[in-house]
């Protein structure tokens, strides 16, 4: 095995390297986990109780469809959250961490 590849080896079994592994699953299963409670929640909340969501909250317009809507502007503030996570800490990391391979 050639040094370079050695070296990368060890950079991948190391401490830093798999916490930043385990940090960006977190993330990524905790904001999952809210745009599944998000969705199905709407779900839910429409075969129990459709009534409530059959309330008129103007002369054409029931509740269910701002709610609806906030769904999917939900969906894009949990994407929002995740760029800007990855864009700050995870990017930041891994050029941290691939710069100091190719140092070695």
């Amino acid at each position: 095995m050639t040094r370079q590849l050695k070296t990368a080896h060890e950079q991948l079994e190391s401490a830093e390297f798999r916490q930043l592994v385990r940090r960006r699953w977190r993330i990524s299963l905790l904001l999952t986990a809210l745009l599944f409670l998000t969705y199905y929640g709407y779900i839910i909340l429409v075969a129990i109780d459709r009534a409530f969501l059959s309330r008129r909250i103007g002369t054409f317009t029931t509740l269910g469809i701002p709610v609806g809507a906030a769904v999917i502007v939900i969906a894009w503030i949990l994407t929002a959250v995740y760029v800007v996570w990855a864009n700050r800490h995870y990017d930041a990391e891994v050029a941290r961490l691939r710069r100091q391979l190719e140092t070695r």
